[in-house]
């Protein structure tokens, strides 16, 4: 994905929604998005009615840019997911978050999911005990995450409160070990990103 420059916190405000992309910062009052929860530039605040197109396309958007990840790449996940069996938009999302920089953020282990996907590309993560340099690796149900021992020391000052994040149930993380698991794929109420993936599906789909 072509590396994106400009402020992270307008694109919550383009959406409409935060998009949790800086962090811990997100859930502070320094967030912009909840000083001017409206669209950033000279008309953000004007009032006009999307169309059927323009809210397929802000959703489409909205999980492109949560999971940092380019068209081409959301649109392959996309064609996976209906050519997999149950719901597309429920598989479409599960594909998502299985990214293996996702699965390091979810383990608490960094603040963002930027911030995992670079530690991923410099090699710092493990799985089953092999080296995995690829973010958009598709981790399996009963895999073993784990920091390479070298990296723990400069993660504590990157992450000082690793050991009090909250970790999603279908992944367990020993802190102290700095290894997790993954116990099973996770469902629609466990993956709890905010968007409505149905309208993902009408948007390829057209």
């Amino acid at each position: 994905m072509a590396r994106y420059r400009k402020a992270k916190c307008k694109l919550c405000r383009r959406e409409g929604d935060k998009l949790f992309l800086r962090g811990d910062k997100c859930d502070t009052e320094k967030c912009p998005f909840s000083r001017r929860a409206y669209a950033p530039g000279q008309h953000g605040q004007a009032r006009s009615k999307p169309s059927e197109y323009a809210i397929r396309l802000r959703e489409k958007q909205k999980i492109q840019r949560i999971y940092g990840v380019s068209e081409r790449q959301l649109r392959n996940y996309f064609d996976r997911a209906s050519c997999m069996a149950g719901a597309t938009g429920e598989n479409f999302l599960r594909l998502l978050e299985c990214r293996l920089d996702n699965v390091v953020y979810r383990m608490g282990i960094l603040p963002s999911r930027s911030a995992a996907r670079q530690f991923v590309r410099h090699g710092h993560i493990r799985v089953k005990g092999r080296r995995v340099d690829i973010p958009s690796y598709q981790a399996k149900e009963g895999d073993q995450v784990s920091v390479k021992d070298s990296a723990r020391e400069n993660l504590n000052k990157i992450c000082p409160k690793i050991a009090e994040k909250t970790v999603p149930s279908w992944l367990s993380f020993n802190a102290e070990k700095f290894e997790g698991k993954i116990l099973s794929l996770p469902s629609r109420e466990q993956i709890g990103v905010n968007v409505a993936e149905n309208l993902i599906v009408e948007f390829y789909s057209r």
